[in-house]
């Protein structure tokens, strides 16, 4: 190794020298040069200038360059091993925590409204949770499509969002407000009250932090109403990060 390092540090000053146009036969002799020589090097760091100024103290860098390459090796090694280390922890945590859930409205639960030809959701004259029955993601199982109800099974942060559709008849009134709650307390909503749409949508997205058996649901407000196509009404929500007991 200290053979072969001094052939590459001198074979590298050549080019390093913007002066010199190295030949082939210069090269070739400074090769040999370098594997024929015996016993320790003497030169000083200071002696180490071009080539062709001082061709003997061209190697005086090896053993320098062989000490920071061990170095470079190690913190390396160092490295890698608190990588291996960090990615084992991260996947033995995910592995445990994988909590998501995706669900919709089912179309068939709108019932006619007397007096026209829509088909809704509400209104009611309370605040009503809305039920988003078909599942087609949970992770986790911590959502509960009989009642619409996301549990937290692990403390940490959690992103949710929900897509409010609705659509009316011609002279129809769009008239609707879908509210976020985490444990009873009112969050972010979408709402809509015109008679110049025939249809619109709206989507939240909130991250929140949640303990366990935290609950997050929607409410559809008393008074108002989804309707049509409410397949497009959308809840989700997933965990962000977990808290993690030090």
């Amino acid at each position: 190794m200290m053979v072969v390092l001094p052939v590459l540090f001198l074979l590298g000053s050549l080019f390093l020298c913007d002066q010199v146009q190295a030949q082939s036969d210069t090269i070739l002799m400074l090769k040999q040069a370098a594997l024929n020589w015996k016993g320790a090097l003497t030169c000083e760091k200071s002696d180490c200038n071009c080539t062709f100024n001082q061709q003997r103290g061209c190697c005086c860098a090896a053993s320098d360059m062989f000490q920071l390459e061990e170095d470079i090796l190690e913190r390396m090694t160092y490295l890698w091993h608190d990588i291996s280390t960090l990615k084992g922890r991260v996947q033995s945590l995910t592995d445990k925590i994988k909590v998501a859930f995706k669900a919709t409205m089912d179309p068939s639960i709108a019932v006619s409204i007397p007096g026209s030809t829509e088909r809704c959701f509400g209104p009611f004259n309370i605040n009503i949770p809305v039920p988003f029955s078909s599942v087609l993601l949970n992770s986790g199982n911590g959502y509960n499509p009989s009642l619409g109800i996301f549990t937290a099974p692990f403390p940490g942060v959690y992103v949710f969002s929900f897509t409010t559709y609705s659509s009316v008849g011609e002279n129809g009134r769009l008239y609707h407000k879908v509210q976020l709650m985490k444990n009873g307390k009112h969050g972010p909503s979408v709402w809509e009250n015109n008679r110049e749409d025939t249809e619109d949508s709206a989507t939240q997205v909130v991250a929140l932090e949640m303990q366990r058996g935290d609950q997050v649901y929607l409410d559809l407000m008393s008074g108002r109403k989804l309707c049509t196509n409410l397949q497009y009404n959308v809840f989700t929500g997933y965990i962000l990060y977990p808290y993690i007991a030090a």
